[in-house]
């Protein structure tokens, strides 16, 4: 009764603000707006469990979370990926508590029940005698996740056996994920585990941050300016496109240098010797995006993030992929999963370089994320009091996403698919992604300019 009531007042001026690019500050921490997103989006929508390269070898397995679903991926004896519950179906105990492993055979640590890769009970202890012939194994195997796919190597479960197609969620974010993943022979490569640690924040803030919010570089991480690692330029993070795209996507392509200024070196200081790799891999459009581009960033809706940044001096540049998982663990509080991606075909001392700069910057203990986890904790601190958390509008508690409304016109000269706008100090994404979420929340089609525009803007452009 409440979530209706919550529905019937307050998602109509809530639409309304949005429309004008507010957003109340309420959103952040109500816990009613919780539990309605782990109902209505998390329990609809793709998220990342892992990637290919983690599973090498059949056996191999690694424990995730959609959420607070317990997920156990692994792979089959014939090579083939299964994703599965975390659960024992006898009496519901965790079946997997590593992290990961390799396992011919997954037996419940709680009363031996065991099964093989495909999921099949194939054991139970003293069956004969406390079952007799009554129990039938083939009705008792591991519960699958109802849709698990894959993506250049992303894998990702969803718990709606009647989603949309991965591809089709994806949408044209899949030709920013070729230039990220598929650039270069044999693709990317985990290295190392996904490391975690705990934050107390709210999970939108942290997606919108990454999304569509280089505006924060300049001023959050003004150490790096100050130690020589970042220019100067208090514009340097906006020079760019920010591409708005489907169901909440979006990505910043950052080339850090005015137009007609000299640009940095191209496909992100990666070696030269590969360059002939991401020719033979890329299309025309794609090779034109990735050579111009410094940092990629962006997300993907709901809860997965993503940097491919240059770390390094003049002469000595590496570039990597960061994918973060942003995993809810209650209004105030997630959890991070963050993996490190480099090239396969990159040589080992340029992986090793590459590994020290993810650690030294985006690890738990990294300058730049230290400097967003402290911001990401004083926001919801702030956002938990009587005048932040109240519904009622004389208290004037909206939140401000109006840069760039109305004022900056999307770039119809821009070679990828999207709705590109010629900065990246821009909150398009942003206003975009918050009405994706409230059009999970609501049931309610897309109704917003911003949404017309994609679709204008967008149709003439697609994977080739």
């Amino acid at each position: 009764m409440l979530k209706q009531e919550l529905d019937k007042n307050v998602f109509q001026a809530l639409k309304e603000k949005m429309k004008q690019g507010l957003l109340p500050q309420w959103i952040l921490t109500d816990p009613q707006i919780y539990e309605m997103e782990i109902d209505k989006i998390f329990a609809h929508t793709w998220q990342f469990l892992a990637h290919e390269t983690e599973l090498k070898e059949p056996g191999s397995y690694v424990t995730r979370w959609m959420v607070n679903d317990p997920v156990l991926l692994v792979k089959t004896n014939s090579g083939e990926l299964k994703a599965f519950l975390n659960s024992c179906p006898h009496r519901g105990t965790q079946l997997c508590t590593a992290d990961f492993g390799r396992k011919k055979t997954l037996t419940c640590p709680y009363h031996g029940w065991s099964f093989n890769l495909n999921g099949d009970l194939i054991g139970v202890v003293a069956g004969d005698k406390v079952y007799g012939g009554e129990m039938k194994k083939d009705e008792w195997g591991l519960r699958p996740i109802p849709q698990v796919g894959v993506y250049q190597g992303m894998i990702f479960g969803n718990l709606d056996p009647n989603a949309m197609p991965l591809e089709d969620y994806l949408g044209d974010m899949k030709w920013y994920m070729d230039i990220m993943l598929g650039r270069s022979d044999g693709g990317m490569e985990v290295r190392g585990l996904p490391q975690r640690w705990v934050v107390n924040t709210n999970w939108k803030l942290v997606l919108e941050n990454f999304s569509g919010d280089p505006y924060h570089v300049q001023t959050t991480h003004r150490s790096t300016v100050e130690m020589g690692i970042s220019p100067q330029d208090p514009l340097y993070a906006g020079y760019g496109h920010q591409v708005v795209l489907q169901h909440g996507h979006g990505v910043n392509v950052i080339t850090a240098s005015a137009p007609g200024k000299p640009q940095r070196p191209p496909y992100q200081g990666l070696p030269q010797e590969m360059w002939p790799m991401f020719e033979r891999n890329l299309n025309e459009d794609q090779l034109k995006v990735f050579s111009k581009a410094t940092v990629l960033v962006g997300s993907i809706f709901p809860n997965l993030s993503f940097v491919s940044p240059v770390h390094g001096s003049e002469g000595h540049l590496h570039n990597y992929l960061n994918f973060r998982v942003w995993r809810p663990l209650g209004p105030e509080k997630i959890e991070i999963w963050s993996w490190f991606m480099i090239d396969k075909a990159a040589s080992d001392e340029y992986k090793e370089d590459a590994y020290k700069g993810y650690i030294s910057s985006f690890g738990p203990s990294g300058t730049l994320e230290q400097d967003d986890t402290e911001i990401w904790i004083r926001v919801t601190q702030s956002s938990k009091g009587i005048m932040a958390r109240s519904k009622d509008h004389s208290y004037n508690n909206l939140l401000n996403y109006l840069m760039g409304l109305d004022r900056v016109l999307p770039d119809d000269t821009w070679p990828g698919p999207g709705v590109a706008y010629p900065t990246c100090y821009l909150d398009a994404i942003s206003r975009a992604t918050h009405e994706y979420w409230l059009e999970l929340l609501t049931g309610e089609g897309p109704e917003s300019e911003q949404e017309m525009m994609r679709k204008e803007y967008a149709g003439g452009h697609g994977d080739e």
